[in-house]
């Protein structure tokens, strides 16, 4: 069961106030197919636990690495992930389908 926005944002509010490193992503552009669909949110923290999702596969592992990349430079960053990349079957987007998600530290 994918957990709701409400679910997300009190944990990046739990987990801040619990002196954790966070990180939030959102989806804001997507084309084609893709299992997310924009708005769609995940939370990260400094030691990669996550919740929520933003596209499923191994886009949620590349997305949870920049968020803790995010939380140790203080730098958001918008990433993207399709069918012309080269790694798009590693990622799970071999349908058709691009994506792009902004990652931010949560402060």
């Amino acid at each position: 069961m994918l957990s709701t926005d409400h679910d997300i944002l009190a944990a990046a509010e739990a987990w801040t106030r619990e002196g954790r490193g966070v990180a939030l992503a959102t989806v804001i552009e997507t084309w084609g197919s893709a299992p997310r669909p924009v708005g769609s949110h995940l939370v990260v923290d400094g030691e990669g636990n996550f919740l929520g999702s933003v596209s499923g596969g191994c886009v949620e592992g590349a997305v949870i690495t920049e968020g803790m990349e995010a939380i140790a430079d203080g730098r958001a960053r918008v990433i993207a992930f399709g069918v012309a990349d080269e790694t798009a079957w590693r990622v799970g987007l071999s349908c058709g389908g691009r994506i792009r998600v902004f990652v931010e530290p949560v402060t």
